[in-house]
């Protein structure tokens, strides 16, 4: 199969609506992750019964199974239950719950990092929960693991092309729908391909210069 110039400049503008569905679902899909993360890995710290051994077993589940399983049972199995949403707004929890089991143990790994005279000063003060993970741990320990937060934003990108396997039309649904229409797949696939490697490759590199920059301040 030779390439064609011409037909691959046609079917560009069709990709490029692809592409910014696929952001649009790497934003809100972490928007999920990082709330729903954080919110799991201070409950799991503070120990709170029962609740903290459900979100346990929740980041175990969530790590220990494919996206792409989790992605046709919501899709496929939860309807016969009456729980149905669009293809798009289920894409975009389910890779956000899926991503949050992993930031949940980055945010964990950050309240770890911080120093145990930083929680005695907290008590010293007397400062009420609500201040201490507010205005003394949080903000510590996010800030070390800002960079690994970054990187599943890139991997989330990268990822996203799974939800074409439950109808989401995102940049690989877009390519495989100009493949399957033309009989040509060489074209918007390879576009396709360069249009992830355009944003997903800036993107590492830009959060391994914030790593630099975190790792030696001025």
């Amino acid at each position: 199969m030779i390439w064609d110039w011409s037909f691959a400049a046609q079917i560009v503008p069709f990709l490029l609506q692809g592409l910014w569905i696929t952001v649009q679902i790497t934003l809100i899909g972490m928007a999920i992750a990082l709330i729903v993360g954080l919110f799991v890995a201070v409950v799991r710290y503070s120990e709170v019964p029962v609740i903290s051994k459900l979100f346990t077993f929740y980041v175990l589940f969530v790590r220990g199974t494919p996206l792409l399983v989790q992605a046709y049972f919501a899709f496929f199995v939860l309807p016969g239950f009456g729980v149905q949403f669009p293809a798009m707004a289920t894409g975009i929890v389910v890779i956000g719950l899926n991503y949050s089991a992993y930031t949940a143990e980055v945010y964990r790994a950050g309240i770890q990092s911080v120093a145990a005279g930083q929680w005695e000063a907290c008590t010293a003060l007397s400062l009420s929960n609500w201040q201490r993970w507010r205005f003394v741990v949080l903000p510590q320990a996010i800030r070390d693991v800002i960079p690994a937060l970054g990187n599943y934003l890139v991997q989330m990108f990268k990822d996203s092309a799974i939800l074409h396997a439950i109808t989401v039309f995102e940049l690989l649904g877009h390519a495989t729908a100009i493949g399957s229409s033309s009989y040509r797949y060489l074209e918007p696939m390879t576009i396709a391909a360069l249009l992830f490697l355009a944003v997903s490759l800036p993107a590492a590199r830009l959060i391994t210069r914030l790593e630099l920059r975190l790792a030696h301040p001025r």
